[in-house]
């Protein structure tokens, strides 16, 4: 259940708690997560600069800087006894090191170990909220149904809260908030009630202008049932734990990380002339031989799955979609 009446959810900026600040769930296992520093963009050499506190901001700043509510996530609710447990079931990620300010990614995969839906996993408000994409919501919630059995726990969604995100090492009042737990340079996320949270933010174009500049996959990037996990570049945006227990999709995806036999990799792509990039589905090749293929495009950008033996092989050959000319991004978070 929710907390009644105000709650505390994150600390003001100066308070010296802030380290371990109580942000819900009834402080039950009383853990906190250290402050953390500015660190630059990844691949892009520019640092993350402080700005002025994001809750009741003076109006002259300018609001792309600082706060952006992203209107195309939604907010799933895991309230009861079993909620801990029962995800920790069903994840890739070590639901046990979900702690107040201290946020997760994790992906729900198929018995097969092919990717459903990924999400941010925060507590707070009396409850595990989950983060995930607003198109995908009704599904997720419909399959965690599925698996709860006789699990003590309720999924319900929250219409009244809405995801933000933010370039602040300042917490947000009034928000669960947290560092995105993918790549530092994302910033800052949070999940608060729309009624007390600003209501002149930038638009979610700008989170994901953001986004895409740092290479980083979410949501429709990945398709449904079409990749497994590692291929998702999931391990190293920090959604998959090794070392924890079982989970739907577990055994394939132990066994593909253990006997290195992934192959396949989801890679930023951009159109070498400022051209459209092709829809998802066009072949991605290399003089006559297919390498990939488009999963999402944005524009002159977007995100396709390359089979790296075939890449590696085709030496300097041109990457093409369709007649379009490509360029591959490798990120530094991908490829150190």
């Amino acid at each position: 259940m929710f907390r009644r009446g105000p709650a505390r959810i994150g600390p003001e900026r100066g308070d010296p708690t802030l380290a371990n600040a109580n942000i819900g769930f009834n402080d039950a296992a009383g853990r906190g997560n250290a402050a953390t520093q500015n660190e630059e963009i990844e691949g892009h050499g520019k640092a993350l600069g402080a700005v002025p506190h994001l809750g009741n901001r003076d109006k002259d700043h300018h609001k792309e800087e600082m706060l952006a509510r992203l209107d195309d996530r939604a907010v799933i609710a895991v309230t009861g006894a079993d909620s801990r447990n029962f995800l920790q079931g069903l994840v890739t990620n070590d639901v046990e090191k979900l702690a107040p300010g201290a946020a997760l990614y994790a992906a729900l995969l198929t018995p097969q170990g092919k990717y459903l839906h990924d999400f941010l996993l925060a507590e707070g408000e009396g409850a595990i909220l989950i983060d995930c994409a607003r198109v995908s919501r009704e599904a997720l919630a419909k399959r965690l149904q599925m698996y709860r059995l006789r699990a003590k726990v309720a999924v319900e969604p929250r219409d009244q809260l809405a995801v933000f995100a933010a370039w602040d090492d300042a917490p947000l009042r009034h928000a669960v908030s947290f560092f995105d737990p993918r790549v530092r340079a994302l910033g800052q996320r949070a999940i608060g009630a729309i009624a007390e949270m600003p209501a002149d933010t930038a638009p979610a174009d700008t989170y994901h202008a953001r986004r895409l500049a740092l290479g980083i996959p979410e949501a429709a990037d990945f398709g449904s049932d079409r990749m497994f996990a590692l291929d998702a570049d999931l391990e190293e945006l920090h959604a998959v734990n090794f070392d924890k227990g079982c989970y739907v999709g577990q055994e394939l995806t132990a066994r593909m990380k253990h006997r290195a036999t992934a192959r396949k990799r989801l890679l930023p792509v951009e159109t070498a002339d400022g051209s459209p990039l092709p829809a998802s589905d066009t072949s991605v090749t290399t003089g006559i031989r297919d390498v990939g293929e488009i999963i999402s495009s944005y524009g002159t950008r977007g995100f396709a799955l390359i089979r790296l033996d075939r890449l590696d092989g085709a030496g300097d050959a041109p990457l093409k979609a369709g007649d379009v000319m490509l360029r591959l991004k490798r990120p530094e978070w991908l490829f150190p």
